[in-house]
């Protein structure tokens, strides 16, 4: 989109949330708009704080470094970042550890790793054939013979299920067996390791980098470089096995000494057999060995926080605290706490039992911090998800990931949970693992939360308390919020017996053509007979906004809840505030105490 990066206009928020003392809250019997600011709110020093809240690196499967990330989260005026890597990936958790070269399909436990081929340039011939002899010094029964002839490169690529090869590159070395057959500066083996996309710097552009090792044409062991590929070149006498020792991070370091080199994933890994001027190739390859050497128990996040420090006054505009993406359950992110690493089950396989997850949930608690139900559509349909929720009080979640497409079943969902008093907090989804361009992507709802400062705790206290609201990063920046007697109540639970409240409703910087869209709910606690929302929807205009607020008079009845929402002047909708809940008792669970008014 050709839009700038959009920022919350930080006087219009002050201004509007500096007059928000009211008289009372429900469904809406008129909307009033007043005229003159009300006396300053309770919290002057709060600001709104944008987070993008999912966020994979070099420690997950996909090829973002952290710095690419930073570098988005820079460039478009995102206040901090967390870290959720897969927490069984930051372990290396029943990563692949050995290819023995047995076959095209090798089995490591119960897990697979296969190879697929492919050439480049102009070959006359080419294979990959697995030999009973040769085979390595110690590791029959059989070896892999890759061989070309012509001008070009034969390719073949291995691949761990689910990815399980790939991971941080900062304890890894990897170890392979080589015989060269028909080898020379014109016939040569490649081990190719495609690394991880940074941004820009050195006078190199954005992009993914690459790490090759080049066996059999040099004397002696050597380093170059061209832009984004880095080449290392090792000696091998033809007819003689050899143990070639690849140490990937020394390597990256010595190539590219401004790249902070433990921040990349060996994100792919192919052989080749390169040939020129009509040249024959042969290698015999046997015994790769992916060798962590710290990844047992806590290490890999000890790991982490390491690799993160490199970036600690690099990116001095953007705070990052580091969570997980808790991921052989239904998905689970985990903000704050003490980031003890769960026990995994062998094979790494997720294991969607609600009450699993619900134990999971119990345990993450047990350890601080609050828990988010990620990509919570992952069921049926979203009947199906009302109703879990509803009948198991959200699994104990604190947040969900409502801000993500199909956002108007996510929303519908919200309404049926907000319906029954199930209280959790609506969080935003940027479920990235490039770091190549957040505008454009498809999922890019960053969360804003009313806080003091980009502290983990404070930010954690906000979520928990429910003072959040999510928006479309590319096309609304604004802040929203819900305000009872000056005080902040979205999120909030009020236990009122006032025939009548009124809220003020604070929504900045709308884009032209926009408009608030108040949405008011009854709290009758319907429950699995009517899993549908009971709301009603009230548009309200630029012009009827004051400084960004506007009054409304509510009549809570036996309950009622109101949220926000803006929608653009193409229909679609840009931001979603966390509704607030006004009820003359409470039962069941009781009120969460963070969200008690």
């Amino acid at each position: 989109m050709a839009e700038g990066p959009i920022r919350v206009n930080r006087r219009t928020v002050l201004v509007a949330a500096g007059g928000l003392a009211v008289a009372g809250v429900g469904i809406p019997a008129t909307l009033a708009a007043s005229s003159e600011p009300a006396p300053p709110a309770e919290s002057p020093n709060r600001r709104p704080i944008s987070m993008a809240m999912h966020i994979h690196a070099s420690f997950s499967e996909g090829i973002a470094s952290y710095a690419a990330h930073l570098d988005q989260a820079s460039h478009n005026n995102v206040d901090v970042v967390w870290w959720t890597d897969h927490d069984f990936r930051v372990a290396a958790h029943d990563h692949r550890r050995v290819v023995h070269f047995d076959g095209e399909e090798e089995l490591e436990g119960q897990l697979a790793w296969n190879w697929s081929a492919s050439t480049e340039g102009t070959l006359t011939a080419s294979g990959a054939d697995f030999v009973d002899s040769p085979h390595g010094m110690d590791d029959p029964p059989k070896a892999l013979r890759l061989t070309a002839t012509g001008d070009g490169t034969f390719w073949y690529a291995g691949t761990a299920w689910n990815w399980t090869h790939t991971g941080n590159i900062s304890d890894t070395t990897l170890h392979l067996d080589v015989l060269p057959e028909a080898a020379g500066t014109d016939a040569t083996l490649i081990v190719e390791i495609a690394l991880s996309h940074h941004p820009a710097t050195g006078g190199r552009p954005a992009g993914q980098y690459a790490l090759r090792y080049r066996v059999g044409a040099a004397e002696r062991r050597a380093h170059s470089t061209d832009g984004l590929l880095g080449t290392v070149d090792l000696p091998a006498a033809p007819g003689q096995w050899r143990r070639l020792t690849l140490p990937l991070v020394e390597d990256v370091r010595r190539l590219w000494p401004d790249l902070a080199a433990g921040d990349n994933s060996l994100r792919g890994l192919r052989l080749g057999v390169h040939v020129t001027g009509s040249a024959p190739g042969s290698f015999v390859v046997d015994r790769l060995v992916f060798d962590r050497a710290r990844r047992a128990g806590q290490a890999g996040e000890d790991l982490r926080a390491e690799v993160l420090r490199a970036y600690e006054d690099r990116f001095p505009g953007v705070t990052h605290h580091r969570a997980y993406e808790v991921s052989l359950v239904r998905h689970l992110n985990w903000f704050g706490g003490d980031q003890t690493l769960p026990a995994f089950p062998t094979p790494p396989y997720r294991n969607n039992d609600v009450a699993r997850t619900e134990q999971m949930i119990d345990f993450l608690h047990s350890h601080g911090g609050v828990v988010s139900w990620n990509h919570p559509l992952d069921v049926e349909n979203r009947e199906s998800l009302a109703r879990l929720m509803v009948e198991r009080n959200n699994l104990g979640a604190d947040l969900v990931e409502i801000g993500r497409a199909p956002l108007d079943d996510h929303l519908w969902v919200l309404d049926v949970a907000a319906r029954n008093a199930v209280f959790f907090t609506a969080v935003g989804v940027t479920d990235d693992h490039d770091g190549t361009d957040w505008r454009g992507a498809a999922e890019r709802h960053i969360t804003y939360v009313w806080a003091s400062s980009t502290d983990r705790d404070d930010l954690v206290a906000a979520l928990r308390a429910g003072r959040a609201w999510f928006t479309d990063l590319a096309r609304y920046r604004g802040a929203l919020d819900i305000e009872v007697d000056g005080r902040t109540a979205m999120g909030a639970v009020v236990v009122t017996s006032a025939e009548e409240l009124t809220v003020r409703l604070l929504a900045t910087d709308l884009p032209a053509g926009a408009a608030l869209e108040l949405i008011t709910g009854t709290v009758d606690l319907a429950g699995v007979a009517d899993l549908t929302p009971a709301t009603r929807t009230t548009r309200i205009s630029a012009r009827q906004l004051r400084q960004g607020w506007h009054d409304l008079r509510v009549e809570p009845g036996a309950g009622a809840y109101v949220r926000t929402q803006v929608r653009g002047a193409d229909g679609r909708i840009l931001g979603v505030s966390n509704p607030s809940w006004f009820l003359r008792s409470v039962s069941g669970d009781g009120i969460p105490p963070a969200r008690s008014f």
